[in-house]
């Protein structure tokens, strides 16, 4: 392999996917203030992530919604009285 080809700051991070409470370690990039303690004792830099491959309906093959502005509701309240007339 090329010396000297990965980035300085590449580093063991820990990604935790919120949606579907998962957590795994891995190496990054990635800036992050935050930090946990691993499995292992260790402590290591935290990235959230809103959806990952643990949570998205495509790879779950689930349907959710992950709403987190509440624009499903606002959709479902103002056609509501559409539905109720059939």
């Amino acid at each position: 392999m090329k010396p000297d080809i990965h980035p300085k700051n590449y580093r063991e991070v820990i990604f935790k996917d919120v949606g579907a409470d998962k957590s795994w370690l891995t190496r990054s990039t990635v800036k992050t203030e935050k930090t946990v303690t691993w499995e292992d004792g260790k402590e290591y830099p935290l990235y959230t992530l809103e959806i990952s491959s643990h949570s998205h309906p495509f790879y779950t093959g689930k349907q959710s919604f992950v709403d987190s502005e509440g624009r499903v509701e606002r959709f479902q309240k103002k056609y509501a009285r559409m539905l109720k007339k059939d």
